[in-house]
């Protein structure tokens, strides 16, 4: 017998007879996801790398590959000052700096210089700005971002500036200014903002991750719902509140709808949530299980599980349930679909039909199925790069093994192991950027959301309250 448990609470426990059964409804394990009993495969016949060390000349593509490779630019954040005494404004304005910190430390491409090395002096203005000190040891920054904060006509106005203080005769790379109300949120936007120029202008035009979403699953309430908060963990509010169990949430790449699967009417369904309108969008019921949709990359289409047909296959429909295509058709449990976010013409899933969980990808037709992971063991949870070249996924290598995260390069099948002696890592996926994941992991003794580089370094905790899991990151 396999226990095989692909998503948070849903267990799928007897194989031979949910083969049998034309609804699952009646052998699916509602609650805690049962901790899974799969025969692990032969050695590994790809043989993971493991980050957290210098890379050997074999192991730089993968840094290269998740647009890592350039150096690192050294960067002097300042603290912005406030330009009076008012209460309000110094309160924002350590809100402003600390974000603006926060999210440039979360980059992943800059190594912030300490603020013990910082002069004295915090410039509030390009005149302010003493290059040397900036450039010289013991700072030695190459670029500096500072500038003021002000109350205008009962506004906050921002004043930010990103130099290069090894060209003082050129020294401007960015000149901002950010009119906001005198709240939080437009303080926290502010600094997301500037931090965004500031990634996407020495980042080599990619944009940056700080005004993105994380849709997630949280027990804090005693029940299963799906929550959102944006990338840094702030502002987690529930998104559903059926009293039911709901799970798998993801979110459409125009941002304006959430799909997700929910027990809410008894059985497992998929339901879309506008969140732009606050209320349910349709979608058809189907016999059966019905469980982890996924966008295809324009939103036009949602690949999706569904045992109507007796067995749990792929299916894709447009967004509104039309034009039902069935893609799978094996024995055994097809789930987890996730779309080449790249070309859209690719679709990797989960597969027990080796006699373990295993991930595969087809075209988005249903042809020209191959396995991507041949290492044995069991692997899930796939969550496709935004460049199309890397997938990370969930693996137990072995029997008595744990589950860690791991990438693999899909081109060559090379493969780097980003968790370790951390407890169970779970559910990664993507941010938009491709320089970082977010992934469950109950390395502090409760399952949380975490997020880290792509490379497995530098990992945050994002939430602490009741248990988190499943998460998803927005565009």
């Amino acid at each position: 017998m396999h226990h095989f448990s692909l998503f948070g609470h849903l267990s799928f426990w007897n194989l031979p007879r949910l083969r049998t059964l034309g609804s699952v409804a009646g052998i699916l394990l509602l609650g805690v996801g049962l901790r899974l009993g799969l025969t692990a495969g032969a050695g590994l016949a790809q043989e993971p790398v493991t980050p957290g060390r210098a890379a050997t000349p074999q192991e730089q593509w993968f840094e290269t590959g998740i647009n890592r490779g350039a150096p690192s630019i050294r960067l002097a954040v300042s603290p912005f000052p406030a330009q009076s005494n008012d209460s309000q404004l110094g309160t924002l304005t350590s809100e402003f700096n600390d974000v603006l910190w926060n999210d440039l430390d979360n980059a992943g491409i800059f190594t912030l210089v300490s603020k013990s090395y910082y002069p004295l002096k915090a410039p509030a203005s390009p005149q302010e700005v003493a290059f040397n000190a900036w450039a010289d040891p013991p700072a030695s920054a190459q670029m500096l971002a500072f500038g003021k904060t002000e109350t205008i006509n009962q506004n906050l106005v921002i004043t930010a500036y990103l130099y290069d203080v090894k060209n003082p005769a050129n020294p401007s790379v960015l000149a901002k200014r950010y009119v906001a109300t005198m709240n939080e949120v437009s303080a926290r936007e502010a600094a997301h903002r500037f931090a965004n120029e500031i990634v996407k202008t020495l980042g080599g035009g990619i944009p940056g991750i700080n005004l993105t979403q994380i849709a997630f699953v949280s027990r804090r309430s005693g029940h299963q719902e799906i929550w959102m908060m944006d990338y840094d963990g702030f502002n987690q509010h529930p998104i559903t509140s059926y009293g039911s169990i709901s799970t798998t949430p993801r979110i459409s790449p125009d941002l304006t709808r959430l799909a997700f699967t929910t027990y809410a009417g008894g059985n497992p369904e998929i339901y879309i949530y506008s969140l732009e309108a606050h209320r349910l969008l349709p979608f058809p019921h189907y016999r059966g299980l019905n469980a982890t949709p996924a966008w295809s990359p324009d939103g036009k289409k949602i690949a999706f599980c569904s045992s109507m047909s007796g067995d749990p296959e792929i299916y894709v429909s447009d967004a509104n349930g039309a034009n039902l295509q069935r893609l799978t058709f094996s024995p055994g449990v097809d789930i987890s679909p996730t779309w080449n976010p790249k070309t859209g013409n690719e679709i990797a899933f989960v597969s027990d039909r080796s006699g373990s969980p295993q991930i595969y990808i087809m075209n988005a037709d249903g042809t020209n199925v191959r396995r991507l992971i041949t290492g044995g063991g069991d692997a899930s949870e796939p969550s496709w790069s935004p460049n199309g070249l890397f997938m990370a996924f969930q693996w137990r290598v072995t029997d008595t093994g744990t589950y860690d995260i791991y990438v693999i390069e899909i081109a060559t099948g090379r493969i780097v192991q980003l968790t370790h002696d951390a407890g169970r890592n779970e559910h990664p996926s993507w941010s938009p950027d491709g320089r970082h994941l977010v992934f469950a992991s109950t390395r502090t003794g409760s399952r949380q959301v975490w997020m880290m580089l792509a490379d497995g370094t530098n990992p945050k905790q994002l939430t602490r309250d009741g248990e988190n899991w499943n998460p998803n990151w927005s565009n």
